[in-house]
Parts: structure tokens; sequence; C-alpha cells
């Protein structure tokens, strides 16, 4: 593509007159990956004064150049693969950028002072607020990434295919390239090449505020009379098709048209069955002679550009309000430019998990409504361990597809009151969570330092950590210690978090048997032993060269002292006899002694409460 050259051509004049490094590869990586997700407009941010709807100058902003050498030797060694900067498209946002070429954003259709990350304004750009330059911003962001790669780090952003902003506008697009709905017919509700649907004869109104809402928390700002211009109407990103969507509409976003009629019937090759067998390359061919709705072309380019910026790989928003058939044509180019890539989605729906995975050719889905909800109850207390092997069982076919996290931009702190209260309560579900199966694990930051997300930022409620404010991270800020990344300023119950999560992460990252087989002992465990309950878990992982018994006490109170017992048909697979071995656990290094007797294997716990052991078989 003609854009994609020129792109080239522009970079490679950039490396000559910056003088940049050359760009060194990553490390081949056959094991578990671990996602470091990060606001990126949050993370370098050393302002403290958490004023709500506090202004950029007021509350300070991170910057792309605040992730140091230092900073991203941190990140590595807390034994991270993957970087997910989040939020770095351009979106709509309140502050001034006017002297840049940049059009104001009206307040009545922004959420919040730094606006929504998911509401992109321009895809062939990024974020103004985290540039030094903003004049600059695309050069700083290409530095950032390779400084990340240069560092053995691959990096994921977003994209946004189901909505774009109220006010999308393209200042930075390739040759060729128009903005979405340039070329609209927008006398009729729907056109199979139209990118967006409208109601004709009907001007969009802004919705009717609700609990004492007031853009800017009530600032006077000439753009703020509950007015935007926009007619006819379009559908708002979640789907509403009124003219005046509701208050918890996602109102500052329009709904993206992939040739799904309104009556929900597609416009567009639908996929054949036999395709969830084959390959991303085979997908490739079967879209390459296919008319394809236009919004299909313009998010592929979209994803080409920054696939030829360097980007490893990206993180798909609410893909399951996508038809299935764009993922294949999308993803499939993709993995033709890279066949490395990292794609992971967002897909709430377990009905759907395997079409995504095996027509749409996702890498990864989140394991949200399963496994996440349940260790969420269970960390809260209400929940039972016995749920989870039969969550496992259910997803054993697609179990190395299903990314597990405690944490996300989406989801509260666990240290919020609103989820557990204390970021100790994590530690085991983290254990479980990143052990139990073959596929990635995700934190995000702070997480491994107990925010708690408390802060009163403006648009939205305390207990996750804002991604609509200019705000500083409290806890985060104290490991950051004013840019110098040493936590410096943390407590010692917060170096401690940290080290556990530093050892845990850095285990999965090199151990054969977590990519190897897995067996659930803990069903076994509590039909036949004494002291073992349902705040208990436990589950053996294998590969030829090692084996492990994890074992997790979920109880903040209750210490839990049992004799676990590994069942015969497991320690024939391991091909152990009776004898006795010498059991190291992986975390903090403690031996212990399993017997086997009979072809039972007995090992003595004393777990204290929210203690893990990763036991390896000497």
């Amino acid at each position: 593509m003609k854009f994609r050259l020129l792109f080239s051509l522009i970079l490679i004049s950039v490396f000559i007159s910056c003088n940049t490094a050359p760009k060194t590869t990553t490390d081949d990586f056959e094991g578990k990956a671990v996602v470091y997700q990060v606001f990126t407009r949050l993370f370098g941010n050393t302002n403290e004064t958490n004023k709500p709807w506090g202004t950029i100058e007021e509350n300070g902003v991170g910057k792309f150049n605040d992730f140091t050498d230092k900073a991203l030797t941190e990140i590595k060694e807390l034994g991270v693969t993957h970087i997910w900067y989040t939020g770095v498209p351009h979106h709509a946002v309140v502050t001034d950028y006017t002297q840049y070429g940049i059009s104001l954003d009206d307040p009545d259709v922004v959420k919040g002072r730094a606006g929504s990350p998911y509401a992109v304004k321009d895809y062939y750009q990024v974020d103004p607020d985290m540039a030094v330059d903003p004049a600059n911003r695309l050069l700083e962001f290409k530095a950032l990434v390779d400084r990340t790669h240069q560092h053995g780090l691959k990096v994921i952003i977003d994209i946004v295919p189901n909505h774009v902003a109220r006010h999308y506008q393209g200042m930075n697009n390739p040759e060729g390239v128009k903005d979405f709905g340039a070329d609209d017919d927008i006398t009729v509700e729907y056109s199979k090449d139209n990118n967006f649907y409208y109601i004709p004869g009907q001007p969009f109104e802004v919705p009717e505020p609700l609990n004492g809402y007031l853009p800017l928390g009530g600032e006077q700002n000439s753009l703020v009379d509950g007015k935007f211009e926009e007619n006819p109407a379009k559908w708002t990103g979640n789907g509403s098709r009124k003219a005046q969507p509701h208050f918890y509409d996602w109102y500052e976003t329009v709904k993206v048209n992939y040739g799904v009629r309104p009556d929900g019937t597609n416009d567009f090759d639908t996929l054949p069955e036999e395709y969830a067998t084959k390959g991303t390359e085979e997908h490739y061919q079967f879209w390459k002679d296919k008319k394809v709705p236009d919004s299909w072309i313009k998010f592929r380019d979209i994803a080409l550009f920054w696939t030829d910026f360097g980007i490893d790989g990206f993180r798909f928003d609410m893909a399951e309000m996508v038809p299935v058939e764009f993922w294949s044509y999308m993803n499939s180019s993709i993995k033709h430019a890279n066949p490395d890539a990292f794609l992971l989605a967002e897909v709430y729906n377990p009905g759907l998990y395997r079409d995504y995975i095996q027509k749409g050719k996702m890498d990864y889905l989140y394991d949200k409504v399963e496994f996440y909800d349940t260790l969420k109850h269970v960390m809260q207390g209400y929940g039972l361990t016995d749920n989870i092997p039969q969550i496992q069982e259910g997803l054993s076919d697609i179990e190395h597809h299903m990314l597990h996290f405690l944490e996300n931009h989406d989801e509260q702190r666990i240290a919020s009151p609103e989820f557990a209260g204390d970021a100790e309560k994590g530690k085991p579900a983290m254990v479980v969570s990143s052990l139990i199966s073959s596929s990635p694990t995700m934190i995000y930051f702070g997480q491994e330092v107990g925010e708690p997300g408390a802060e009163d930022a403006g648009f939205g409620d305390p207990s996750r950590t804002s991604i609509f404010d200019y705000i500083g991270v409290p806890h985060h800020q104290r490991w950051m210690n004013g840019g110098a990344f040493d936590g410096g300023r943390l407590s010692a119950e917060e170096k401690a978090l940290r080290d556990f999560y530093k050892r845990l992460l850095n285990f999965t990252i090199s151990s054969e048997a977590l990519m190897g087989k897995y067996k659930e002992i803990h069903d076994y465990n509590r039909k036949k032993v004494e002291g073992y309950d349902a705040k208990v878990f436990s589950f053996a992982r294998w590969s030829k060269d090692e084996q492990l018994i994890v074992i997790s006490n979920f109880d903040s109170i209750n210490s839990k002292t049992f004799s676990l017992q590994l069942p015969e048909d497991l320690i024939e697979d391991w091909e152990r006899t009776d004898s006795f071995y010498i059991l190291t656990d992986q975390l903090y290094g403690q031996e212990y002694e399993m017997e086997v007797t009979e072809g039972i294997g007995l090992i003595e716990v004393d777990l204290k409460p929210l203690e893990s052991l990763v036991l390896k078989v000497e």
C-alpha cells in the first residue's frame, strides 16, 4: 500500500536525523507470557495534588519519556514479557491543543477532563497529552517503542473497532486514507459502505445529565452549553438508536458499521464452518477476492500502519460487538504481515469464545466471566474454590487462549473496599491465576504494590484508578519515587508485596511445567483429607523435566494444616515409586518432603493465612 511505503520512508529519515540507536529484536519466547498493562498517561505522573476534575496543569500528566531505561529495566525484571501501553491512540480531550492544529473537543461529549481512551479521535496519531512536544508526539512514541524493544519487551496498544469519538478528525492520515464517514450517504440509516449508522431527519441531542453531573465538574467553559452539532444524529457506540441517548449510554462515541444491517442480518460473505480449523494464511487467502465493507478496510489499514510502526500486538476493545468474519479478515491480515503478532480481545460471552478464537483468529481472550469472577468471589470471602475445577474442565480445549488477570483498567482494584479491601488477599488468587494454565497472565500497573484506586478524580467513582481524568496514582508514585523507580518510598508491606509478585512472575516465565500438563487434585483432597476445605485449592502441573504441586490458602484469618494427598494416577504419570522425595518451594525456597506409599503421595502442609506453596519435586 502506498501509505505503508511512505510511512517507512518517513521513519528512515527520522532515524537518520535523530541518530537513534538501532532497534534490537526481542528474544524468542516459548514459555508463558506476562502482560504488564500500564495506563500510559498516569504511569510517570509525579504530581500528588489529585484535585477532583483537576486540569493538566493542576494534577499533572505522565509522558512517553517517563518510561526511562531504568523504568523499563524494573518492569522487565518484574517478570514481564509484554507491555500494553493503554490509551495511546489520539482520543478526545478537553485540554486545548489548537496551536498544534488539533481541533477542540466539546466537553458535552467527553467523559472526564482527560477523556476516555476508548473514544478515539485520530487512529493515525497518538495522544498529545503524553508528549513533551505535542508537535513531535508520534516521534516521541516511536522512541518509546524502540526503547521498549531494546529492553527485550514487546509492545501492545489498543484498537477500538466498535466505535470512535463523535468528533473523529484524522490529522495524520496517510496518502489516500479518508476519515471515517467522509464518503457516507447520510440520507439513509444504513448502507453497506457507510462507516456509521444514521438517524435521518433528527439532530443529535446531548443526554440529560443524572445524579447532579456537570461537565468539567461545573467549571465555566464556553463549549459547555448542553449542545453538540451532529445532524443527522448517529447511532451511539453501545448501539443506542436514539438521537438523544441515555446518560449511561456511550454517548461520547458513535457505532461503526461493519455491514450488519439494522435488522441484524449481514451484508458480507459468511465464513464457512470448516475455516474454524484452518490457519491464518488460509483465512487471508479466503478474503483476498471478496468485496468487504469499507469499515473493514479502514481498520485493517490502521492495524497494518501500527504493525509497520513496530507494534507487536493489539488489544481489541469489545470485540464481540463486531462480526467474527471481520476478525478473520483483520487478524489474518495482521498475521500475514507479522506471524508473531499478539492479538488479545475483550469478549465476555462464553458462548462466543470458540468462534472468536477459531474463526476470528484471536490469540487470547479475557477469562473474566467465569474464572476471574469466581476468583473475585473467593477473595471477597463468600465464594468457594470448589467452583474452580469445573471452569477449567469446561475450557480445557481452549485454556491456552484464555488470558488471566485480577486487575485491569475496567475492574476494581483488589485493595479497594469495594473489592477485597486488602491487597494481600490477591496473593493466593494470583498464584492460582498465573499457574493454573498455559495462558498468558496480565497485571495492571500498581497492582504489585497494592494500589487501592481511592482517588476521587472527577468522572466516575473510586475503586478503579480513573481513566478519564488527570490524576496521580499514590502507591505507584511511591514505587516510582520521583523518577528513580527504586521503590524508595514504599512501606515495608508494599515492598514485600512487590517482591512476591516479582518472585511469582519470574517463575511463571521460566517454568516448563506451566506449558505442560494440568491436573486438579482439589476434589480428591476435599473428599479424603481432614482440614482441607473450600478455602484451599490445589493442582499439579508437569512437563518431561519438571513436576509441580501448587497449594493456596484463600483464608485471610485461619491457617490450614493437613496431609495433602497426590492420587495414584498422578504418581503413576510422574513415574514416582514408593520412596521419600524432597520438594522445594519455588517462591521462597523452603524444603518439604513427600512420602509415596502404595502409590499415593503424602505431603504434610501447614499453610498460613493467604499463603501459597509452589512445590517442585526434586
